[in-house]
């Protein structure tokens, strides 16, 4: 286990972890419409129809085309539970110059609105804070959401433009002794077994080897996290796989939109034990001739290859193996409805 569990906390640790999980509810809502209802609203105000994911594309292991949609709003956040120390400056760069400062606002081309800029705008709490973020969104590199230094317990964007310094090579054989692959270093075993276990970091994360810079930069920066002991929460919105991907401590999770064909919206209530009118109010994104787009989530649990081996005896990496296996399927209600809970339907293996 990579972070302190609960019962290992003391009071007041729970008590910060309760809140970092409140907050990150919000936060979790925020990103769906952001990289999704937002981005299909994009394509319809362009008059341009919206590019699906096909179902095929969930099932792990799969390849994703390398077509970059610019409609589709792309993003990297990492939300961390606790302040990081200086001593990760070297591989997580966050310094005065991309700190959260109306100086520093001043040079950034997105943020428009920096007379009206005032420093507790950053906190998450905030009224316009979300606003305040999604305006920092399209900027290249990261945000960083984090306990202020100086407050400690108020959850802050504390920097902009944050960039993950740390090779994936590194990243891989981190991963790769702690799963018992290797031992000592990622090339011990020879050339071509290095390139497999880094090709397997990727699927580690739910992840084609070809993934895009952001992508990357969040699984990287996710296997770097795990140092910390802490909980962290990684967002990432791409605009080629067209999803909205979040790594935490229970594992990984891909939202994205799906259409519906009407048999498929009837199985959907009957299942839900609801109304056809009643779905459509709390769960349909929109309306597309005869199908319903809805936002689908799909959470991936790692296998036996993918997690260490009792008594931790070394291994040898074997490159047809799965490392992923898809162990939920739902249909999220529309961002931000607070009564009604995710819909389980399976699809990808229908």
């Amino acid at each position: 286990m990579f972070f302190c569990q609960r019962k290992e906390l003391s009071r007041e640790k729970k008590l910060q972890r309760s809140y970092y999980e409140v907050i990150r509810d919000e936060m979790d809502e925020f990103v769906l419409k952001y990289s999704l209802v937002d981005s299909y609203n994009n394509f319809l105000a362009q008059k341009t129809p919206y590019p699906f994911v096909e179902i095929k594309e969930l099932k792990p292991r799969a390849i994703i085309p390398c077509i970059e949609f610019k409609l589709q709003n792309s993003f990297l956040i990492f939300f961390i539970e606790s302040p990081l120390d200086a001593t990760h400056k070297k591989h997580i760069r966050y310094f005065d110059a991309n700190k959260i400062t109306k100086a520093n606002l001043t040079k950034h081309k997105y943020f428009h609105d920096v007379k009206n800029f005032h420093r507790n705008l950053k906190y998450i709490e905030s009224h316009g804070f979300f606003n305040f973020i999604k305006s920092l969104l399209p900027v290249d590199y990261a945000l960083l959401i984090q306990p202020d230094t100086v407050l400690k317990k108020n959850y802050a964007l504390t920097h902009f433009h944050v960039r993950i310094d740390w090779p994936i090579a590194d990243a891989a054989e981190d991963l790769a002794k702690d799963l018992r692959y290797i031992s000592k270093g990622l090339y011990e075993k020879g050339d071509k077994y290095a390139e497999n276990i880094q090709k397997k970091f990727f699927e580690y994360y739910g992840m084609s080897a070809m993934a895009g810079g952001r992508r990357t930069a969040a699984i990287v920066g996710a296997q770097y996290l795990r140092k910390i002991q802490e909980i962290a929460t990684i967002y990432v919105g791409s605009s080629e796989s067209r999803t909205l991907l979040k790594i935490d401590e229970q594992g990984i999770s891909k939202s994205v939109l799906v259409k519906f064909t009407r048999d498929e919206i009837r199985q959907i209530v009957k299942l839900a034990n609801i109304t056809q009118n009643f779905f459509k109010k709390n769960y349909v994104i929109a309306m597309e001739a005869e199908k319903t787009v809805c936002i689908f989530n799909t959470y991936y649990t790692h296998t036996s290859h993918a997690i260490p081996p009792e008594r931790g005896r070394l291994r040898k990496l074997k490159v047809d193996t799965n490392w992923l296996t898809v162990s939920g399927e739902q249909i999220l209600p529309r961002p931000f409805t607070v009564k009604y809970p995710p819909i389980p339907f399976k699809i990808i293996y229908s």
